[in-house]
This record gives structure tokens, C-alpha cells and sequence, in this order.
């Protein structure tokens, strides 16, 4: 009941201010195309039902936008919300157009089972260039428009992330832990290559499946990871099968202009017997030179590190799993994946923070290379400057200038990765601190119950109870399991 009371009143703060529904157009956008891609990816029920249902979806759209216009006017938007959400016409145009036609295909549908279907798509697309054409005439917000604000921030951590720290506070120990961080970087990438990071990094990209193996490479490594968790008594590996597949084709066009995710967390009332993990495809009629570039961005690193360990395996599937067994409705739903950001706020802590404390628990388990772990350290430093451009951005004291030369100058991204990280921090406020927040919070919280039960601990049992809870604040998850918790 805390965790439905703190959601409802985040909920009524972002209904009252102008930085979430009557302020962002990217919020919209989202929306309107993930109601119909969500329809389209999986095979829910029937296909004649599936197609009554993503033509509702498809023919609210136009008075879906409209009512967007109407009720964020004519108010100033920061450029990079605005950009987003043309961004995400793009992508609708792709896949209310050739994406549609080729769904229908792909399923063996033809133009008569499909006729008003493809008529509401036609009107949709219509509503897609009207609200583009709007999106153009929005003015530019002032940089500091971009942030929430201190109240707001203030109440995000402590009715979602049940943090009894202030803002401050945080703050300085990220700066604290990111400039350590920093410094162990610069170490560890020294003690394998002498060009430190940047070399280190190039070094990661040699190292990548070939063009026939891409496809296996995801599967073999998942189950390592598999192999190696059980054999270490990591947590009890539920019986949730995974398979890795090609985006589908339908959905390839459209995909690069969306929120897009490889892996989603399935329904937690309709559980499929196999969830399908999209991968980035190798198309073998593209250049060499552009499969080179795609299986480089893709290695094996990336497809250990983010691909099986963070989300896949170990990291969100294998939590999603016992979240879904939760006795908590709230433990359930909430961080189930949503059109632009998870379903209720207070899950994210434990979503993210275990995935990431994932990552970090297989390394202590040898399943990382030399080199890989210097890749994971960076993680961390990424990590932790997020959650202080999270704080500073939010309480004003940057503006998205100053936060994408710390992420290119002091973090080490590239300029186009940057600017995206800025725009998703500036959209969604408190989400970038919780992947720290939360990842600390399971390491403090698997000391203190080391300290307290002494020989008697176990690694598997700690986790396994601390994943019982499911999708809920971790600082929350550490009162509970310590007797102290006061709701």
C-alpha cells in the first residue's frame, strides 16, 4: 500500500507540472507507435483477433495526437525532446507504411482480411505528418527548461527510491566513488594495454564472432553464463527459456528512430513458454565493410556483458522471473517495460540495480576476460556519472551543454551517444541515479547480511530472497530483510 500511495503521488506531481504529459511530445510518440508495434511483436492469441485489435490501436492514433497538441499548445520544449519525437515520426512512418505491408505478409494475410487495417494505417499516417508538422512549430525551451527541478527530484527519491538521504548528500558520494572509479579505470586499463582505455576499447572490438557464428555466439555464451551461476550456486536458475533471434524484418526499417529494446520483460500474466531476445541482424547482402562495422559494434564483449549477463540471463531475466512470483502486485508490475520507461517508478532500483550487480557477480566468478573486466570497470564509471548528471541536471545547476561534455570528456562516450544519454536523462528524472542507487545498495545490503548471519550465510539464499520481493525499492528490500522496515 506504501509502494501504491508513493506511485499515485509521483503520478499527480507529473500530471501537475508541465515536464512530463503537458510538456514532452516525445511522450506521445512513444506511445502511439509502441500500442501497435507492442501487438505486432507477439503472437498473443489468434491472428484474426490480433489484427482486430492492432487496427483499434492504429485508428485511435490520429485523435490520440490531436489530443497531444491540444494539451501541450503552444508552450516552449527543449530542442532534444522535440528532435526525439521526430525521431520517433520517422520510425512510425516506416512502420505504419512498408513495416505494415510487410507484417501483413510475413502472415499470410491478404488484402481483403486486411482492408481495414490498412485504410486505418493510411489515416495514420496522415496524423503522423500533421503532428510532425506541429512538432516544427514548437519554440525552444530555455536550457535550464530541461530539468524537473529540486522539489520534484527530492520527492522521486524518497516516495520511489525510499532513499532517507538528501539530495546533496548523494551528490557528493557519486562524485566521490566516480573519480575513484576514474582512477581504477586509468589502472586497470594500464595494466593490459599501455594506451589505457581507448586502446583497451579497440581491442574489444577486434574480438567478435564471424559473420556465420554471430547468431550462435549469443546463444553458446548465454549458456555459460548459465552453466557457470548454477556451478557457483549463484541463485536457483529457473526453468524460463530464452531463445536469441533476428529482429524481424518487418520492424528492421523502423527500429533505429524508436525506443527499441532487444529484450522486453514478458507479460507477467501471460508468460510465453520461450521469449524471444531481438538481436541486431547480419544481413548477408550488406558490404563487407558495413558487416564488419556492425559485428565490431556488436563483439563479444557487448554480447556478454549487455546482451546475455545484464539483460538475458542472469541480469533482467532471471529477475523478471521471480519478480512475476512475487507476493507483491506492485513487486510484479513494476518494472514491467513500457512505451518509453518502466510501468511504475519504484521499480527501477531493484530492475536495474540487480542487473548491474549481475554484471558484477560473474566477474567475481572468473565468467569475465582480463579485458572484459577493464570494459565492466568502464561500466561503472558510466554508471556513476550518470547518477550525477541525473542530480545536477535536475536541480539546475547544468544544462544539457555541460552534461554532454561530461560524458564525452570525463566518461569517454562519443558525441552521438552523449547527446542521447542527455536527452533520456533530461526526459525521466531520477531514472539514471537508480542503476547506482541500486547496484550500491545490493552490494551494502549483501555485506550487512554477511556481518549478521556469519557462517551461516549463503550467496544463493541472499540472493534468492532478495529477488523474492520483487520490482520493489532495494533500499526498501534491505529494511525488510533486516526487521527494520517502518511503512
Amino acid at each position: 500500500r506504501s509502494l501504491a500511495d508513493g506511485f499515485l503521488e509521483i503520478q499527480l506531481a507529473e500530471l501537475d507540472g508541465d515536464h512530463f504529459q503537458r510538456g514532452n511530445p516525445a511522450l506521445y510518440t512513444g506511445e502511439a507507435i509502441f500500442a501497435v508495434l507492442s501487438l505486432m511483436l507477439r503472437d498473443f492469441t489468434s491472428a484474426e483477433q490480433r489484427v482486430e485489435a492492432i487496427t483499434h490501436r492504429i485508428a485511435s492514433m490520429p485523435g490520440f495526437l490531436r489530443d497531444a497538441q491540444r494539451t501541450i499548445g503552444s508552450k516552449p520544449i527543449p530542442r532534444s525532446w522535440t528532435t526525439r519525437a521526430l525521431n520517433e515520426c520517422d520510425g512510425a512512418v516506416h512502420a505504419l507504411g512498408n513495416g505494415l505491408e510487410s507484417w501483413c505478409q510475413s502472415h499470410g494475410f491478404d488484402e481483403r482480411s486486411t482492408g481495414s487495417l490498412r485504410d486505418a494505417g493510411q489515416r495514420a499516417l496522415s496524423a503522423v505528418a500533421g503532428f510532425r508538422s506541429w512538432l516544427g512549430s514548437i519554440p525552444d525551451a530555455q536550457a535550464r527548461r530541461s530539468g524537473c527541478g529540486p522539489e520534484f527530484y527530492d520527492l522521486l527519491l524518497r516516495r520511489g527510491h525510499w532513499s532517507t538521504r538528501t539530495r546533496g548528500d548523494l551528490l557528493a558520494e557519486a562524485w566521490h566513488r566516480f573519480e575513484q572509479a576514474e582512477a581504477r579505470l586509468g589502472e586497470m586499463a594500464q595494466s593490459v594495454d599501455s594506451g589505457g582505455w581507448p586502446a583497451v576499447a579497440a581491442r574489444l572490438a577486434e574480438l567478435h564472432p564471424t559473420r556465420d557464428d554471430y547468431l550462435g555466439a549469443y546463444q553458446r555464451t548465454w549458456d555459460a553464463c548459465q552453466r557457470i551461476a548454477v556451478a557457483r550456486g549463484l541463485v536457483n536458475w529457473p526453468s524460463f527459456p530464452i531463445r536469441y533471434v533476428p529482429i524481424p524484418q518487418w520492424v528492421r526499417e523502423s527500429a533505429p528512430n524508436l525506443y527499441f529494446l532487444h529484450y522486453r520483460s514478458p507479460a507477467p500474466y501471460d508468460l510465453p513458454e520461450v521469449v524471444d531476445y531481438l538481436v541486431p541482424p547480419i544481413d548477408h547482402r550488406l558490404a563487407p565493410e558495413l558487416v564488419e562495422s556492425l559485428l565490431r559494434a556488436t563483439n563479444d564483449s557487448v554480447i556478454k556483458l549487455n546482451h546475455v549477463v545484464h539483460h538475458g540471463a542472469l541480469g533482467h531475466h532471471v529477475q523478471n522471473f521471480y519478480a512475476y512470483q512475487s507476493a507483491s502486485r506492485v513487486g510484479q508490475l513494476a518494472a514491467v517495460d513500457c512505451a518509453s520507461r518502466i510501468g511504475m517508478f519504484c521499480g527501477g532500483s531493484l530492475a536495474e540495480g540487480w542487473a548491474c550487480y549481475a554484471t558484477d557477480l560473474m566477474g567475481e566468478s572468473g565468467f569475465l576476460t582480463e579485458l572484459e573486466l577493464v570494459a565492466e570497470q568502464h561500466s561503472r564509471l558510466r554508471q556513476l556519472g550518470r547518477a550525477i548528471v541525473d542530480i545536477e541536471l535536475h536541480q539546475h545547476s547544468i544544462d544539457e551543454g555541460d552534461a554532454q561534455r561530461f560524458y564525452e570528456e570525463r566518461v569517454g562516450m562519443t558525441s552521438a551517444a552523449a547527446a542521447k544519454e542527455v536527452t533520456r536523462d533530461s526526459m525521466f528524472p531520477g531514472t539514471a541515479v537508480m542503476y547506482w542507487l541500486g547496484t550500491q545498495g545490493i552490494h551494502d545490503l549483501r555485506i550487512a547480511r554477511q556481518q549478521a548471519e556469519g557462517a551461516a550465510f549463503s550467496l544463493r539464499a541472499f540472493h534468492d530472497k532478495l529477488l523474492s520481493f520483487g520490482s520493489i525499492p532495494v533500499l526498501l528490500i534491505a529494511q525488510l530483510m533486516s526487521g527494520s522496515a517502518f511503512v
